[in-house]
């Protein structure tokens, strides 16, 4: 064997005894308790007063696919048999002008920024597992009706990920 080889399979094995060795150390932190199983997530409410209400069931949806596809929490429909509930609010909904036109001072692009409040509650332990705003934002250009619904559900799903992450990881 060359000295190139010996050198790779000494690489080799190095790195093989360092991914073995730490495996294990990597833990979720703030993770959710061991009792949690089950979990409600009721349709999310709109007080933003924007008039956004049919994106309340395509946020609750995202949230719960992304549970069920990704964790191994089980999504009930009953809030009384679950271990936890994962209840949300719609609070906030803006659509500002992004950037101007240097020429004109008018908007090339607009921003589209949701707020939702997301709170969830151990049903086992009766106690606060997390409660706090998310935040999610994208922009699209100026009078593009289909690029401003695709901007408010790149903005949710954005929402859907941090919400999850905090969810199951505690992050």
């Amino acid at each position: 064997m060359s000295l190139m080889q010996h050198a790779g399979r000494a690489i080799s094995i190095l790195l093989f005894v360092v991914f073995a060795t730490f495996q294990g150390c990597y833990s979720f932190h703030g993770a959710l308790p061991d009792d949690i199983k089950t979990v409600a997530v009721p349709i999310f409410d709109d007080t933003s007063g924007a008039g956004i209400g049919q994106y309340r069931p395509l946020l609750t949806k995202g949230i719960i696919d992304k549970i069920d596809g990704q964790s191994s929490l089980r999504v009930t429909s009953s809030r009384a048999l679950a271990d936890a509930v994962l209840e949300g609010t719609i609070i906030s909904y803006s659509d500002f002008p992004a950037q101007l036109s240097s020429v004109t001072e008018r908007a090339i692009s607009n921003r589209i920024t949701l707020v939702v409040h997301v709170r969830m509650l151990d049903r086992v332990k009766k106690s606060i597992i997390f409660d706090q705003k998310f935040v999610g934002f994208a922009d699209y250009r100026q009078n593009d009706a289909l690029g401003q619904q695709a901007a408010t559900r790149f903005a949710i799903s954005q929402i859907v990920d941090a919400v999850f992450d905090r969810a199951v990881s505690g992050w």
